[in-house]
């Protein structure tokens, strides 16, 4: 099969991660951020894509996107080709501005989705951004504010991920604040890597997919029947 990092399936959950070339910055001030965030919303809603978390840092952001179609490659594709543009226009600037191509883990929603929302929006926090979790609660750059209902960002996935919590939306609220506590004590992403979810079988042997084996063995036939589609 093909490497991962380049299957697109819509209806599949995805962790992106795009950097900056050579380490530098994407977000130099305020401004660059609400440029950035205003062309994800508006691209969430015109793809029909749900956004169920994201954190935006110096020079690297996290999604966690289930693309519809027309699939993740063509979001983020816009995402970040309007962005450079902006982004070397505004500071007088050329070249690339990402560092390669982002990075894309096929997750397997059932067992990772709690998890992976929790490792991107302690992001913040685990880098030293910001010293407490009342900050972050208050936070405009991650999508953790949103949940908890100090900020807005249209089309985050607001009710989707509060009702993993609980049917209520206050108490889901609630209980997903005490989930994102819980995280301080654990050791971010090595945590949800590898066979650590109850019920879960052997890693998938491919740094691209987090899941179990039999979650891997179902992307590729749902790969395989991609391909002959486009035939």
């Amino acid at each position: 099969m093909p490497r991962t990092a380049r299957i697109d399936i819509p209806g599949l959950t995805y962790h992106v991660i795009a950097r900056g070339v050579n380490r530098r910055d994407l977000f130099l001030d305020d401004e660059d951020r609400r440029k950035f965030l205003g062309r994800l919303s508006d691209l969430l809603a015109e793809t029909k894509t749900q956004c169920f978390a994201w954190a935006l840092m110096s020079n690297h952001f996290h999604l966690l996107l289930r693309p519809q179609k027309p699939g993740l490659a063509h979001l983020m594709r816009r995402l970040l080709t309007a962005y450079a543009i902006y982004f070397n226009r505004r500071h007088d600037r050329s070249g690339h501005l990402f560092q390669n191509r982002y990075q894309s883990i096929v997750c397997d929603e059932d067992a990772y989705l709690y998890e992976l929302v929790r490792y991107i929006h302690l992001n913040p926090l685990r880098a030293g951004v910001l010293k407490a979790l009342n900050e972050l609660d208050e936070y405009p750059w991650c999508g953790h504010a949103v949940l908890m209902g100090k900020r807005t960002l249209a089309g985050q996935a607001v009710n989707e991920v509060l009702g993993l919590f609980a049917n209520n939306g206050a108490q889901g609220r609630s209980r997903y604040r005490s989930f994102i506590a819980d995280g301080l004590e654990l050791d971010g992403l090595e945590k949800i890597t590898g066979s650590n979810s109850a019920g879960q079988g052997e890693p998938f042997s491919d740094p691209h997919v987090l899941g179990d084996e039999g979650f891997g063995e179902m992307l590729q036939v749902l790969h395989q029947r991609e391909q002959r589609a486009k035939k």
